[in-house]
């Protein structure tokens, strides 16, 4: 079957009415050519359409539709994109996937660089595998926002880290981006020694001036595994430089603050944490526009979890069974404030918090989204844990109950003889769980749905 043949089509819905099939292929909507998923959302939101679809016997017909202004027309196809999703042309010298070790399950393997994922689902892209016909369709779809992950501007700096010749050309297509109006939240991997220092101040100068088509840029350290033989001499970030570089963005970001009316770039959280800094108010991150980069992340979860305590009487807090929470290392000192906070409000709440030291991808990585299972069982082994052991849903792969080293989470409660409870990260709740309020199905499933893009941060 066609990649862009209809697998289903939902009971009663607008094209179930009209008469689409399971097998047609949908080839134009109002006469535009539908070649992905782009496509057919951009067309089929109009009220009035006109589908001509091609049949399995290659008998073409036109289907004419009414519906509401965007109403989905209930089609589902063979795959999300109605095509293939396309994997990156680079080779970044700073690439999470070529640190995994070897033996896991393909899909982690496979590096997606598709900008239908960045308008879709908030993927970040590098632009290098745009081809012009795609360049003109975001400008002519007014496709925005746009997620980019730029790392420097300078375009001979940009296609050494990439590895990619045509690399320096994303930047002449961001230019392009902005000229047409259409919004970039961008992203920086800092690497030691190689695109920090003068070289973002250039970036970070680059990106204001396209100021306000780039809406938002975080700056992100890199992440180093003890999976390096053969690839490029990366190293960590110290506690001293990481708070040069805290230093150095909280400058521009000040300067642009008082000349535009918002600071434009920030320091993910774990940043600040390298750097032994305290974390930024609330106010500081103003729309919170970058919270999928971990910009944030830690005092958004800090705030609704203190706002949610001062929303509950003393005796809601009664009665709680013994918990634990497992979480990276970074994380770990902030939940725990969390639980004593919560104990402080209602002395009867007993919890403990463990920090998991990341032995399978290596001990530099600190955040809660690379836990895996095997070192959730090996460290929590003989652990006081209480009758629930809370872990940020970020550790599973989305929509089901598998860690990054494919054990489940019954694996887990096997082992540990605790039942888990995958937590959203949101501080509302976090307290629920706390209490131990469950989720209701809709609300897990929400919950499972927004986790997978914090995978990468604390």
């Amino acid at each position: 079957m066609s990649m862009t043949a209809v697998k289903s089509v939902d009971l009663r819905s607008p094209a179930h009415r009209a008469g689409v099939q399971v097998g047609d292929i949908l080839t134009h909507i109002n006469g535009h050519s539908i070649i992905d998923v782009l496509d057919y959302k951009f067309y089929s939101y109009d009220p009035r359409l006109e589908l001509t679809l091609k049949a399995a016997d290659g008998t073409v017909r036109t289907l004419r539709l009414h519906k509401r202004e965007g109403e989905d027309l209930g089609l589902e196809f063979e795959t999300y994109l109605m095509d293939r999703a396309r994997s990156c042309a680079n080779h970044c010298i700073f690439c999470f996937v070529d640190q995994m070790p070897p033996g896991m399950r393909p899909s982690l393997y496979f590096k997606d660089d598709d900008a239908r994922l960045s308008f879709l689902l908030g993927n970040y892209l590098t632009l290098t595998n745009l081809s012009p016909r795609e360049v003109q369709r975001i400008i002519d779809l007014r496709i925005s926002p746009i997620n980019v992950s730029v790392h420097t501007t300078d375009r001979a700096l940009r296609a050494e880290m990439l590895k990619n010749l045509r690399a320096g050309e994303g930047i002449d297509i961001m230019e392009r981006f902005a000229g047409a109006n259409i919004t970039m939240n961008c992203q920086i991997v800092s690497c030691p020694g190689v695109n920090d220092g003068p070289a973002l101040d250039k970036t970070l100068s680059d990106l204001a001036n396209l100021f306000p088509a780039v809406n938002s840029v975080s700056v992100v350290p890199v992440g180093v595994t003890k999976y390096r033989e053969g690839l490029y001499p990366l190293s960590t970030y110290t506690r001293d430089t990481a708070a040069a570089l805290v230093d150095q963005v909280e400058a521009f970001a000040a300067k642009h603050l008082k000349e535009n009316g918002t600071r434009l770039v920030w320091c993910s959280d774990e940043f600040y944490l390298l750097a032994g800094r305290e974390l930024p108010g609330e106010d500081y991150f103003e729309d919170f526009t970058q919270l999928d980069n971990g910009v944030g992340m830690l005092t958004l979860l800090m705030k609704e979890f203190g706002r949610a305590l001062d929303l509950m009487e003393p005796e809601e807090l009664e009665g709680t069974l013994p918990f634990s929470i497992a979480t990276g290392v970074s994380a770990a000192p902030f939940l725990a404030k969390l639980v004593a906070q919560a104990r402080e409000k209602c002395g009867t709440i007993e919890g403990k918090v463990y920090p998991i030291v990341n032995r399978f991808f290596g001990e530099t990585i600190t955040v809660a989204g690379l836990v895996t299972g095997g070192d959730l069982i090996d460290q929590l082994r003989g652990k006081d844990l209480g009758q629930r052991l809370l872990i940020p849903a970020s550790m599973l792969r989305s929509g089901e109950n598998v860690f990054l080293d494919d054990v489940t989470t019954d694996d887990v409660e096997q082992e540990l003889g605790v039942s888990v409870v995958p937590v959203p990260q949101d501080g509302y709740e976090l307290l629920d769980a706390v209490l131990g309020i469950e989720l209701t199905p809709a609300q897990q499933k929400l919950a499972w749905e927004n986790e997978e893009f914090y995978r990468y941060n604390p």
